[in-house]
């Protein structure tokens, strides 16, 4: 299924590089909201952006608010999905994260930091949810 998903959202056509990227953006974070809906969780907001930066998804998982780092590769060429999160990402990541609980009152909840990770290689496509990926860092 995860093939059949890929595919559909990377197709073969030619589009010029800029546009690659935003394409594999889009895709990739339509895959994580598919697979994190398969797996449970419920979405609550996509590109969350305030003064301090962005979070691709913000979720429900259980009683737990999860926000969701999307990270798509073709290649394996420099490094993986997962250890594309930098540490200056996490920190971003991170005070974007509590601007979002103080903003929603929700300071008292129970919040993680997951990673969607995809890979979107044609022969063997892979997406996988990474729960509690990082800690809060800043």
């Amino acid at each position: 299924m995860i093939r059949k998903i890929v595919n559909k959202l990377f197709g073969k056509e030619e589009v010029p590089p800029s546009d690659e990227r935003r394409q594999l953006g889009e895709g990739g974070e339509s895959l994580a909201v598919k697979l994190l809906k398969k797996g449970g969780y419920k979405i609550i907001e996509q590109n969350y952006r305030c003064k301090l930066g962005e979070i691709d998804i913000i979720a429900k998982d259980g009683d737990v608010l999860a926000f969701v780092e999307v990270k798509a590769r073709r290649t394996d060429k420099f490094e993986g999905p997962k250890s594309a999160v930098t540490p200056k990402k996490k920190r971003k990541i991170s005070m974007v994260a509590l601007h979002y609980l103080k903003e929603t009152e929700q300071m008292d909840k129970k919040a993680r930091f997951d990673v969607v990770a995809i890979r979107s290689f044609p022969e063997h496509p892979d997406a996988q949810i990474i729960k509690n990926a990082f800690d809060l860092a800043y």
